[in-house]
Formats: C-alpha cells, structure tokens, sequence
C-alpha cells in the first residue's frame, strides 16, 4: 500500500535552498535541529536503491544511494550514524525505507534488495521496515522493455516526509564526487551536522585507465558498458560519464591538483540556503 502510494506521487522539482543532495555511495546524516539543511535527496538510480533510515524519538535521519558494492559494512555503518545522534535510553524506534531498482535483466536490483534486507535483518537493534518500495514494486514496462517508475527521492528532515523527486541542481562538486565513485570508492559520509558543514574529500586515486579509449567511445559504448542497465537510463547519463572522465582525465594525480593540503574541500550553506565553499584556515 505505501509503495502504491509512493508511486502514484508525481516527482517534485527540489530546488537547491536548504537542499544536501547524496551521490551514490555517499551518505549524510542530519537532525531537525539542524539550521542548514531541511532536505536530504538523492536520485539517477537505476538499480541503485535510496535507503533512508530514522530514528523516530531524535529525528536523527540518514539517506544513502547504495548500489551493493558491500551492504553488509555499508548498514552498519548508516545504523551507527544514526545511532550516534539518539539517545538509546530515549523513546522513539528506527524506521527504514527502502526505494529503487527495478526488474532487470541481470537481477541486479533484486540482488540489492535481498542484500539490503538481510543486512538490516542481522542488525542487533529492532529496525521497522515502513516504506518498500524496491524492485518489482517500482517496475513499469514499456513495449517490453523495464523501467524503473520512482529514480529518486528526498526526505523532509523536520517533518519526515518522503517523496519522488529531482534536482536540478547535484553539486557542489559534483564531477569530483563522481570521479571518486568511478574510481572505486567505499561508502563516504559527506556531512558534519554537528558543524552544518559539507565535506568533499581528501580523495585520491590512481590515474583512470583507458580514460582517452573511453572519451573516444560513441555514447552507445558508453551507455552499453559503463551503466548496469542501459536501456532504463535517464537521459543526461552519458553526458555525466562524459563530463566525470573528462574530470578524471584532468586530474590524474588529485594529490597534486585538487588536495595538496590533504584538507578537504568545506562548503556551508549561505543566507540564500546556497553551498558556499569556506577557507579551510578560518576552521
């Protein structure tokens, strides 16, 4: 019933104000008190799901993009996060909700799912599964070809709210984020509540192999072999493979160009609700 109702919902448009939009395989956990940020969101999964887990006594919410790179570690840590902010002795429980993937061919998505819940299962903490909306509850067909209805959401901090959604806007940083999923990172928490600051990096990497064999590649070859499921893409996702290639092509050695400091790049939110980046000697 709860995944038919998330469903029937169209996407709303989430402008950046007060927005934390989480890449895949990152995560950022926040509380209602927090004065910056309102709204956490991801989207573009395809087989990917969005979890999203709170704690209904603190408000301690997380949203995560997983794409079952290593589930297991990936929920304890979310649960730990989420843990951190609520105090156990308190009233309240932990809630999960589950959206994303689809039926596809290579029953990635299904793979995930099954993940997913056995992870949560083998939790010591009680977790209530409340929104499920995974796999053949977030599948449409189309002249036989699959496709997932839901590819993103967002949840409303203060008052727990999910819905679909999109965004416009995915930064700050949004090729850097992205080169250091392309290059094999582990799930990354992006987000100091405490502080009300966006954290990117330090990130390194080796040089990209075949990166130039790559950006010769018509967008059918890239389509084909660098997504888990071509046919159900959003349109923009070969011009951000692209535009993430290009990036790592530049920077092949980020040690160098983008983190000599070793520091990472901090962004606060300004009084327009906007990423602003800050000196790191002002911290």
């Amino acid at each position: 019933e709860k995944a038919k109702l998330l469903r029937s919902q169209p996407a709303q448009i989430v402008e950046p104000k007060g927005l934390l939009y989480v890449q895949q395989r990152e995560f950022a956990v926040t509380t209602p008190e927090d004065g910056s940020v309102s709204v956490l969101g991801s989207d573009d999964a395809t087989t990917c799901h969005i979890v999203v887990l709170r704690h209904t006594g603190s408000g301690a919410t997380c949203l995560t993009h997983c794409d079952g790179s290593d589930t297991e570690a990936e929920v304890s840590l979310i649960m730990s996060s989420v843990k951190a902010f609520s105090d156990s002795t308190g009233c309240g429980r932990l809630e999960v909700h589950l959206v994303g993937g689809f039926n596809d061919d290579r029953q990635l998505s299904q793979k995930l799912t099954n993940q997913l819940l056995r992870a949560f299962d083998l939790q010591p903490d009680d977790v209530h599964l409340v929104t499920f909306c995974v796999t053949e509850l977030n599948d449409r067909e189309e002249k036989d070809i699959h496709f997932p209805i839901i590819y993103g959401i967002a949840v409303n901090v203060k008052t727990a709210e999910i819905f679909p959604a999109t965004f416009p806007e995915k930064g700050p940083d949004e090729n850097l984020r992205s080169a250091h999923i392309l290059t094999g990172a582990t799930l990354t928490n992006i987000y100091d509540a405490k502080m009300e600051q966006l954290h990117i990096g330090p990130y390194f990497w080796r040089p990209f192999p075949h990166v130039d064999f790559w950006l010769e590649q018509d967008d059918k070859q890239i389509l084909q072999n660098l997504s888990t499921s071509p046919l159900a893409e959003p349109p923009h996702f070969v011009s951000h493979i692209r535009s993430t290639l290009t990036f790592l092509k530049e920077h092949p050695f980020p040690s160098r160009s983008l983190f000599p400091d070793r520091k990472p790049r901090i962004y606060k939110k300004n009084a327009d609700g906007l990423w602003e980046q800050v000196c790191s000697d002002k911290i």
